[in-house]
């Protein structure tokens, strides 16, 4: 099954104030969150888990990277939930650290808000509309590590590089749960399969794999949609297969434009963004990230062509 909306995912899993962004509550004996998704809904996740449970508080919310539509309302939730630690990277903390890259999510979190706003059902009057405010991370987290929740759940740490340097997954294997944002790649409102490395690309294919090889019953990604049962399976190796169409294609479009990125930006934004005319990331933040991808594949290609010692190439 693919999961569509807010709500029980399970008797444990919940997914609280936006598909589109959500935070992800997994409510056993030590409760914790995954996600604060974007900084205008923080009411609406107070709300959603609040309704679930009640007068406890979650212990942790576990971040998987500082892109301002997953950490978005951290701050808020911390002032809601004043016992919570925020845990995420080493490297997420450094980054939360850069005035440069809080100016980019104040920015950036503004922009959004006159989406969420016509989107039907939504209340206008619980929107935060206050700059988005940064936060610390309490614990930092490494790669294989163990955290208990409890007697009966324990959250395993993933390093996840790829799509951002910063990334981690998560894994409750007592409930087969995996928490993957865009390490899994994203499949859109419309169908398509999204490729989300930003940073570099063999680190994505690895962690991808990787993740791919967990015994998950339930995936979750960073926006809109939950796998179940055989979904999970099937998702992860669509997306292994997008994801080397993707460097195919641009590679390909590449070597055709003679290297120049800004049309092959163009070139894949009318193939893929253009179409969809469902709920989609703002098209100033898909730009950023998708000149990201296409000039890594371009510098690639190129450290590729000149290893190799061709000659004559046009690129």
């Amino acid at each position: 099954m693919i999961f569509r909306k807010t709500g029980p995912v399970s008797d444990k899993l919940h997914v609280t104030g936006l598909p589109w962004s959500p935070s992800y509550l997994l409510a056993g004996e030590e409760p914790v969150l995954f996600e604060a998704g974007f900084h205008c809904m923080g009411r609406f996740y107070e709300r959603d888990v609040v309704g679930v449970l009640s007068a406890r508080q979650p212990a942790t919310l576990f971040l998987t990277h500082v892109h301002w539509d997953h950490c978005g309302a951290a701050a808020y939730l911390k002032n809601i939930f004043p016992s919570m630690n925020i845990a995420a990277s080493e490297k997420a903390a450094a980054i939360m650290a850069r005035p440069h890259a809080i100016e980019l999510m104040k920015k950036l979190s503004a922009t959004v808000v006159p989406l969420i706003e016509s989107i039907e059902g939504i209340d206008p009057g619980l929107l935060i509309r206050e700059p988005f405010e940064p936060f610390r991370i309490d614990t930092v987290l490494a790669d294989g590590q163990v955290v208990p929740l409890g007697n009966e759940m324990s959250v395993h740490v993933l390093s996840s590089p790829g799509h951002t340097w910063d990334l981690l997954s998560y894994y409750i294997p007592e409930e087969r749960i995996l928490i993957a944002t865009e390490a899994s790649g994203l499949l859109w409102q419309n169908g398509f399969v999204g490729t989300e490395f930003l940073v570099d690309f063999d680190q994505y294919m690895t962690s991808l794999n990787r993740i791919a090889e967990l015994d998950a019953a339930i995936l979750c990604q960073g926006h809109h949609f939950v796998f179940t049962g055989e979904e999970v399976k099937k998702f992860l190796a669509s997306s292994i297969e997008a994801a080397l169409r993707f460097r195919d294609d641009v590679e390909h479009l590449l070597i055709r434009e003679k290297g120049a990125v800004e049309r092959v930006v163009e070139i894949i934004k009318e193939g893929e963004y253009d179409p969809n005319r469902g709920i989609k990331q703002m098209e100033q933040a898909y730009l950023l990230n998708l000149r990201a991808r296409v000039a890594h594949l371009a510098m690639r290609l190129k450290e590729r062509i000149c290893g190799t010692g061709t000659t004559g190439t046009r690129y």
